[in-house]
């Protein structure tokens, strides 16, 4: 679990991350650099989930040796599944990370939402539901291994 005192914004105790796979951890369904070095560290002290539509059909072969959970969606309601999926987590102890449309709402709902801005590009509505934007995966994941960026961030 990751505790961390936010003044002005509120005390969290993390102990679920949640990603979406293509554009956030994945590009052209290939995993993207240093993410596997990242999942590694963190997963020393929360819970990650991948949850996907596999567009590309490689998320598996991708994230088989890797310290997560991996939920594969069928095609349709993927912006309410995720939602749903973020819930049994406990929205109060997750942070999700996307950049499409369909991960609008585990962002806007979750206790840190973070949107994603790499080479696929981010949902508008991603975007403006989150609490902070990222240009790429690693550095949104070092939010949550060095704590101290993410109060930062997000003090007032």
């Amino acid at each position: 679990m990751i505790q961390i005192d936010i003044p002005g914004f509120q005390t969290l105790s993390i102990r679920h991350v949640l990603l979406d796979y293509n554009g956030t951890i994945a590009a052209d369904g290939r995993l993207i650099e240093g993410v596997a070095a990242a999942f590694g560290a963190l997963s020393q002290r929360v819970d990650l989930h991948v949850i996907t539509a596999d567009t590309f059909g490689q998320a598996q072969t991708q994230l088989q040796d890797l310290p997560c959970q991996i939920a594969i969606l069928p095609a349709g309601n993927q912006t309410e599944a995720k939602l749903a999926y973020a819930h049994q987590l406990g929205l109060e102890q997750t942070v999700c990370i996307g950049n499409g449309r369909n991960d609008r709402l585990m962002v806007k709902e979750a206790v840190i939402g973070i949107a994603l801005i790499q080479s696929e590009g981010a949902a508008v509505e991603t975007v403006m539901s989150a609490n902070i934007v990222c240009h790429h995966i690693v550095e949104a994941l070092l939010l949550l291994t060095e704590p101290k960026r993410l109060i930062a961030t997000l003090r007032t």
